[in-house]
């Protein structure tokens, strides 16, 4: 049975979560794409978020 890709979208805001989670700089968005680039910048707003609110340290 073949495995599923996961959607791209989903992807770069996963990846824009971890990249906030690790304190890395908005500028280092690696996509041009504006639906990926979106994505992705909201994953890295939710990831501050979580973080300034204490979810993380």
């Amino acid at each position: 049975m073949k495995r599923q890709k996961r959607d791209r979208l989903e992807r770069a805001q996963s990846q824009g979560y971890k990249a906030g989670l690790n304190g890395r700089s908005m500028e280092t968005c690696p996509y041009q794409q504006m639906d990926a680039k979106s994505y992705w910048l909201g994953g890295w707003r939710d990831a501050r978020d979580d973080k300034n609110s204490g979810l993380f340290k």
